[in-house]
């Protein structure tokens, strides 16, 4: 076989597992979650870190619930997907997901920071 054919076949090996393997919205949503309650906890101090494990038992994540109802939308590209955050009027991507893996971006600890300061100012 020609190098051409085997780099073709390659590409196209490569692109069925990544169709195979995209993580689907469910594995996106539980990331986010979980970065969320990870990022309450920091925000929160140290001292505080027990309050805020009883009030994400006692409420059942209702917050972050709410909060990726209405901010946060998985998009789906087949060979790999996107999770943005639309925050008043404004779409940023928080993480892209391939290969049954979501990586989130840096930009989510300044992101949350933002939206942590502008509910602390309400």
């Amino acid at each position: 076989m020609s190098k051409t054919r085997i780099f073709a076949l390659s590409i196209i090996a490569l692109m069925l597992a990544a169709f195979f393997t995209n993580p689907s919205q469910e594995q996106h949503e539980a990331t986010i979650r979980a970065k969320a309650i990870d990022l309450l906890k920091q925000h929160a101090g140290t001292k505080n870190s027990s309050v805020v494990d009883f009030g994400v038992q006692l409420f059942g994540n209702t917050l972050i619930d709410q909060f990726m109802k209405n901010h946060i939308s998985v998009k789906n590209y087949y060979l790999f997907s996107v999770t943005k955050v639309r925050w008043e009027q404004e779409e940023q991507i928080l993480g892209v997901g391939a290969f049954k893996t979501v990586w989130l971006s840096p930009k989510i600890d300044e992101k949350a920071s933002e939206i942590v300061d502008m509910i602390k100012a309400k």
